[in-house]
């Protein structure tokens, strides 16, 4: 019976689209194509109608949009049109705007692009609308909107065809147009403390500056393999040796990993490095960019995501990856003092580790198993084991820790910071460990860099630096359930596959 459904279904549509194809064959052959129009000039949208209505009442206006409802009532009508901003009314009546047009006006469908000119006005039930003078097609939509058939809520097509989710789904367009003013308050915020944006290669010989598999490409006219960047650390610390003393770059990365509700190949990193401090300067950036970030786009510090509140305003809790692991795993990793130790821990507690890790790899594990999904309001995880910091300063007092953090909100890693590692010989060694891994099978692991090291050689100032995930902060600050609700173009596997 559904499959029935289905066919007769497909029937009425593949007959509607056979009439929109008649219709625009019908204006071509009377001289009125729709794609022969090049511009139209908008004076206003339908938001700004509807906020500024008391100043607006009685103006001639002129908007743009596409048609999403329409009541023709025979010498009046009425048409819904969606333009960027929001819906509004329009009140379409023959004497208003011609025998001919209003003819034409009727044979309109949904999902047609048209402009609207007309006097703002409420209706009789008190709708603000546009009394319009003239309609005039823009653009003839030659599919039909799913509108007609329930609305689109397949997820799965939402994503692959998100210019139709966009026009179906305020939410989504809500959650797009938040996150740009998301990019651009966080623009904004560094600008104002001095920061420089800059730009850094994607495609590189060397993939380095993170813990990720990357994709592979091949440049024909160097007949050299490149990689896709996983990471901007490199080129930015290069910049601080050469004296730009605070840069920023927000860009895509490209890791070579699976797909989940917080994971995509190519995603949104920010990261920026400021000379002359450390990772405490980093984690006070951090608490003002978000608390800015979250008042200037929500209008509040308080956010709420998935029923669950999160106080950006109050100071971020401080706490080290080894006072986390006592907290939530109820082991002191101070007491334990070897490799085997560590080991039989782990088989004690059914944390799962490979015969490569060390003592701090284990303890990391740990963290991972134990503490992470606690640290649902703002905290700073520091002093992570050095195993798994190769471009991070030791700790003086501790040298087998690092000055490192991550941030932490609602169970998720937002971001990563260190005091950078300005050594040359320490760094070098660092990479060395990371070949080792490489060697043992650790596709994620480092490799060498020489042309970094021979900036180090020159020298780099002490430096703060940290990265942040773009689109889990959008994700937060939008309520979105996955990160594919806040990619526009999330990548998906092929139809016919």
């Amino acid at each position: 019976m559904a499959e029935q459904q289905k066919k007769v279904q497909e029937q009425d549509i593949n007959q509607l689209r056979k009439v929109r194809r008649e219709k625009l064959a019908d204006l071509q052959s009377s001289g009125k194509n729709p794609f022969e129009i090049t511009k139209y000039d908008v004076t206003c949208h339908a938001a700004d109608i509807k906020e500024h209505y008391e100043e607006m009442e009685g103006k001639q206006v002129t908007l743009a949009g596409r048609v999403m409802q329409k009541r023709v009532m025979g010498k009046a009508s009425f048409c819904n049109v969606l333009d960027q901003s929001g819906n509004i009314q329009s009140y379409v009546a023959r004497d208003s705007i011609g025998e001919e047009a209003y003819k034409d006006f009727k044979k309109m469908d949904i999902g047609d692009i048209v402009g609207v000119e007309g006097e703002v006005f409420k209706t009789k039930t008190g709708e603000i609308s546009v009394h319009a003078s003239s309609v005039k097609l823009l653009s003839k939509s030659l599919q039909i909107l799913p509108e007609k058939y329930h609305g689109l809520t397949n997820t799965d097509m939402r994503y692959r065809q998100r210019y139709v989710d966009l026009i179906m789904n305020p939410d989504a367009r809500d959650t797009f147009i938040k996150r740009s003013k998301i990019l651009s308050a966080i623009r904004r915020y560094l600008d104002g403390q001095g920061f420089l944006e800059v730009e850094t290669p994607m495609l590189v010989s060397n993939a380095g500056g993170a813990a990720a598999r990357p994709f592979e490409t091949h440049f024909n006219a160097l007949d050299e393999d490149f990689k896709l960047r996983i990471s901007l650390e490199l080129y930015l610390k290069r910049l601080i040796v050469g004296g730009l003393e605070r840069v920023y770059e927000i860009g895509r990365v490209f890791r070579n990993e699976g797909l989940d509700t917080r994971h995509n190949p190519e995603f949104t990193l920010m990261e920026l490095y400021q000379a002359y401090t450390d990772y405490n300067g980093m984690m006070d950036l951090t608490e003002n960019l978000y608390r800015h970030v979250a008042q200037e786009v929500l209008g509040t510090t308080i956010i709420t995501y998935n029923g669950v509140e999160m106080d950006l305003g109050k100071p971020f809790e401080r706490i080290t990856m080894v006072d986390a692991v006592k907290k939530y795993a109820g082991i002191d990793w101070n007491e334990v003092e070897t490799l085997e130790q560590a080991r039989e821990l782990a088989r004690e507690k059914k944390v799962e580790f490979e015969d490569r890790h060390k003592k701090g790899d284990i303890l990391s594990l740990f963290f991972e198993e134990f503490a992470e999904e606690h640290l649902i309001q703002p905290t700073f995880v520091m002093d992570h084991p050095i195993e798994i910091s190769p471009l991070t300063k030791k700790k003086p007092e501790n040298p087998e820790y690092v000055e490192r953090f991550e941030f932490f909100m609602n169970g998720w890693e937002m971001a990563n910071a260190y005091s950078e590692l300005n050594d040359p010989v320490d760094q070098r060694e660092r990479f060395k460990a990371q070949e080792e891994l490489l060697a043992q099978g650790d596709e994620e692991a480092n490799t060498t860099d020489e042309d970094f090291l021979n900036a180090l050689e020159i020298g780099m100032p002490p430096t703060g630096g940290i990265g942040f995930g773009i689109d889990r902060m959008c994700m937060l600050l939008t309520d979105s359930a996955a990160i594919r609700d806040v990619l526009l173009f999330p990548t998906m596997k092929s139809l016919d596959k």
